[in-house]
């Protein structure tokens, strides 16, 4: 049956809407088990099963009560060939308030066994889409009517629904997270290093109790906390909904770079059981901790060059307001069905450097982070000698010491070609957020450049 439901519900759910300040929240779970656990994340495979082990063993919850059934001596490995698609849900939940809760965060991720590469897709909460059985409305509040109206599964149930209608794709299972434990996690973890493109300055940041918490982050090379890294993705001002995404799988990135780390491992493990009390209380799926452990297999068989990211951004939307005075984002179905080529799709497998290169047609931005004139020129030249496009020079805002290739849009070939090119390390390939939306790949070269 299409149309909203009765007016009571209405209400109920701008009720839901108006508590409290709109948190947007980067959906830790998709920090720890889709970034850490699906894409290549074995130590956290380690830590996962140490935890399930410790649990088990001691009484301990086991992770959000997900369920057991794997040999301790050895690592599962996943059994099906079929993509699997995950919906991972951020819920705003914070102490004391009762549910239904609002999704903020919504993300499917995506992993495909055959091809070992997997995808992440944001999906901006205020995109006016069919919600099945309740006609139009935000994509975010198929949550809400879920539980208010009690649908078998409930809120996590009407949510897959809704995305699988509208997106066009199967999803399998769900995460759901509060973002009570995020800080907490990141901390286990000794906190990220993230790379922010331009100085964050919000003296309007709300703080838990209502009032604010001003927020300075400068721009270059941060090491994160939990407390910080959650401002970092949470921060609206002088920003936009898609900015915030880009900054939100910016940091999932960084954990998924940290968690790799196999040094990591040794820290994580006597903490296990603090990790599961945190998780414990914070984790809702349909995931048992068998498929979870298999797909953390298989997600350290997953090269980074082989995950893809995007986000149902400002170019595939249009912004409306509704007769009843609500911003929304209306989606544009043709530009969308992009997406299903770069996220759901796997790879194409190439047999040389240059095709793919070729297929990926990355602009170039070099900028010169020196007192040294002429230093962008001479990198330009050298790019273009190798047929890689350089679509202009200039000059950084500031003198960096460290050379940087960033990439914004996931053309990992082209970023590594260009650093191969001009000397530099891998590791000075790093994921970047560019406000503006336009620039596939910036040089900044650093006063270490010769």
């Amino acid at each position: 049956m299409s149309g909203i439901r009765a007016n009571n519900s209405r209400r109920s759910v701008n009720d839901v809407r108006r508590a409290g300040f709109p948190l947007p929240l980067l959906a830790f779970i998709v920090l720890v088990f889709i970034i850490a656990l699906c894409f290549s994340a074995l130590t956290i495979v380690g830590v996962v099963r140490s935890v399930w082990m410790n649990s088990h063993a001691s009484g301990v919850p086991s992770v959000g009560g997900i369920g057991v059934g794997v040999e301790h001596n050895e690592y599962p490995r996943w059994n099906g060939k079929e993509r699997v698609n995950i919906l991972v849900l951020g819920v705003d939940q914070r102490p004391g308030e009762s549910g239904p809760w609002r999704t903020d965060t919504m993300m499917v991720a995506s992993v495909d066994p055959e091809s070992k590469s997997a995808g992440m897709l944001s999906i901006p909460r205020d995109l006016w889409v069919e919600l099945p059985g309740y006609g139009l409305d935000r994509i975010n509040t198929a949550y809400v009517y879920g539980d208010l109206n009690q649908v078998p599964g409930g809120g996590p149930a009407l949510a897959k629904k809704t995305v699988q209608y509208n997106l066009g794709e199967p999803i399998h299972y769900y995460l759901r997270v509060n973002f009570a434990a995020f800080q907490q996690v990141i901390d286990l973890i000794d906190g990220v290093d993230v790379y922010v493109e331009r100085e964050i300055n919000d003296p309007l940041y709300p703080d838990m109790n209502y009032g604010y918490d001003p927020l300075r982050i400068p721009a270059g090379w941060q090491h994160m906390d939990g407390t910080l890294a959650l401002k970092y993705a949470r921060t609206r001002h002088g920003s936009s909904d898609f900015e915030r995404m880009r900054r939100q799988q910016q940091v999932m990135l960084a954990v998924r770079d940290k968690v790799t780390n196999l040094s990591l491992l040794p820290k994580l493990l006597p903490r296990a059981r603090d990790l599961a009390k945190t998780l414990g209380n914070s984790i809702q799926t349909d995931l048992t901790l068998d498929q979870l452990l298999r797909l953390a297999q298989l997600g350290s068989e997953i090269e980074r060059a082989r995950i893809r990211t995007a986000s149902i951004d400002e170019t595939m939307t249009s912004s409306w307001t509704t007769p009843q005075g609500a911003m929304v984002l209306v989606p544009d179905r043709a530009k969308m069905a992009v997406l299903h080529n770069w996220i759901f799709s796997a790879p194409v497998a190439w047999e040389d450097e240059a095709a793919q290169l070729a297929a990926e047609a990355a602009g170039i931005v070099v900028l010169n982070g020196t007192r040294t004139n002429g230093l962008a020129g001479q990198a330009a030249e050298k790019l273009k000698a190798q047929n890689l496009s350089v679509s202009s020079v200039g000059s950084a805002d500031r003198v960096y010491a460290q050379s940087l290739v960033v990439v914004y849009t996931g053309k990992l070939a082209s970023a590594r070609a260009a650093a191969r090119v001009l000397g530099l390390p891998e590791s000075a390939v790093i994921t970047g957020v560019d406000p503006d939306g336009d620039t596939d790949i910036k040089v900044i070269l650093g006063t270490d450049w010769k």
